[in-house]
């Protein structure tokens, strides 16, 4: 009896151990944003931290832990393993948790779901109870991409060029006329008809294969660069206690942002 004893004491110690290390974090708003809510420890009604029905992100820091939409761990449960989970709509849960509590992490369950990200992915997210304050904003400037190219292939007459004289045909044009102008007439006349033969037999060969020239059609390839209106992100300085602070941004901001204690940016 005693040692069956000690047993669920030690089983009991190392649950405690693993509940007490775990952790979770509920956000207000999609992607980690707005208000934050965290526990170690079991909660079995929102209502008493102000956060029922409320939480549309989560953030398991440690450990798994069972969600359900009723308090008193009742409704629809589902289990959350480590990770972050910047949407519960997928899941059929937002804004309808309504108590949560640590779990087994040797146990396996048919409702668990993993999360979308291994490593929570805060950004300037505002971290649980973190205290926000205004800092003024100084200047803000829109920094652009890099220019976009525009190409296309379109169809364009192109004028050929004339090609060089044969000269290999020239040659044998020059021999065969003046073959044939040697068999014409006697004499004088006979020298006179190879040298004809000769002359219009070179020429013909010359031009024997000869490209005179002439239009064709052909793809062309053209671009156009025009310049890239369209922000990436916007340079903003800002101030805190004396000190000016820069920080990169997707949207422009208002005239303050929310920085923490330190200065940095949080939303």
């Amino acid at each position: 009896m005693k040692q069956q004893l000690k047993m669920i004491l030690g089983v009991s110690s190392l649950l405690l151990a693993a509940h007490a290390s775990a952790q979770i974090v509920f956000y207000e708003g999609e992607g980690f944003r707005g208000r934050a809510f965290s526990t170690n420890t079991p909660q079995n009604n929102f209502r008493n931290s102000g956060f029922n029905d409320l939480a549309s992100s989560v953030v398991v820091s440690s450990g798994r832990w069972e969600v359900c939409d009723d308090a008193n761990f009742g409704g629809r449960c589902m289990i959350l393993s480590r990770g972050s989970y910047d949407t519960l709509s997928g899941m059929g849960m937002n804004n309808r948790i309504s108590s949560v509590r640590p779990i087994s992490n040797r146990r396996r369950y048919d409702n668990e779901i993993e999360a979308p990200l291994s490593q929570p992915n805060y950004d300037y997210r505002r971290r649980p109870n973190e205290g926000v304050f205004e800092a003024p904003v100084t200047s803000v400037r829109a920094v652009v991409g890099p220019p976009n190219e525009r190409c296309w292939v379109e169809r364009q007459q192109v004028q050929s060029e004339r090609s060089e004289p044969n000269v290999g045909g020239a040659i044998a044009g020059a021999l065969i006329g003046g073959i044939l102008g040697h068999q014409v007439g006697g004499g004088t006349g006979r020298d006179l008809a190879t040298a004809g033969g000769a002359v219009a037999g070179g020429a013909i060969g010359a031009n024997a294969g000869r490209n005179n020239g002439g239009t064709y059609e052909r793809d062309v390839r053209r671009c156009q660069t025009t310049a890239n209106t369209t922000p990436q992100y916007w340079d903003v300085t800002y101030i805190y206690r004396g000190t000016e602070h820069h920080v990169q941004m997707s949207s422009p901001p208002g005239s303050t942002i929310a920085v923490n204690r330190n200065g940095e940016p949080r939303q």
